[in-house]
């Protein structure tokens, strides 16, 4: 089996199991997801999906977050730790958008990747779930299960780690196939405690936890 066909196989075995895909994080506009993205670095979506109703309730529009004073930001977002260089860059970020787009979140991958606080994980999900481009949102759930999958081998670099899935994997599939990972991997390939026998990859997983063997990929 290529890794191509194995790409192919989990893509529609986890199609199967997890029919709605989505970002797991609450949000109404695009700008809201920008926001939400960066309070998530080492934090819960739980915890962001709490705080950010009660940034918004004081600060409901890019226009308010841009005026807002960074520590007032701060204020409301330290429940998501490193709460100073959150509101900072929030603060930027949002003076940006109200100064130069227009209170828009633009749709260029390299401009997203300009804005402060804005990595190629941030960018690749801004360009999937709000513009409906193609993306790889290599995330920890992504990067862990396509090491086991065998769809890339040994890699814990997050661009290595996309690069690879984009060879292999459909345009029109990669951000809806790393929604599945994030699904799959809180229910059931979960990190400290798999539920190998639970799961509908388990033939094509590398590491042969519950056939015994593993598949080696081409």
């Amino acid at each position: 089996m290529t890794k191509k066909q194995r790409a192919q196989a989990v893509i529609e075995r986890l199609k199967k199991a997890y029919p709605e895909a989505s970002c797991t994080l609450s949000y109404d506009k695009a700008w809201q997801l920008l926001v939400s993205v960066r309070l998530a670095a080492q934090c819960t979506d739980a915890r962001v999906d709490k705080t950010t109703p009660l940034l918004y309730a004081k600060f409901p529009s890019v226009a308010a977050l841009a005026m807002a004073d960074p520590k007032e930001i701060e204020e409301i977002v330290r429940p998501c730790g490193l709460g100073a260089s959150k509101a900072r860059d929030i603060s930027k970020c949002m003076k940006i958008l109200h100064e130069t787009y227009d209170d828009r979140v633009p749709d260029d991958f390299d401009t997203l990747l300009s804005l402060p606080g804005v990595g190629r994980k941030s960018a690749n999900l801004i360009m999937g779930d709000v513009f409906g481009k193609p993306a790889i949102v290599t995330d920890t759930h992504c990067i862990r299960i396509s090491n086991l999958l065998g769809l890339v081998d040994k890699e814990k670099d997050p661009y290595r780690v996309e690069m690879a899935l984009r060879k292999i994997v459909p345009p029109e599939e990669g951000n809806d196939l790393c929604h599945r990972f994030v699904l799959h991997g809180r229910a059931v390939c979960i990190a400290r405690r798999p539920q190998c026998a639970a799961c509908v990859l388990r033939d094509v997983c590398r590491t042969g936890a519950a056939s015994g063997k593993a598949e080696n990929p081409s």
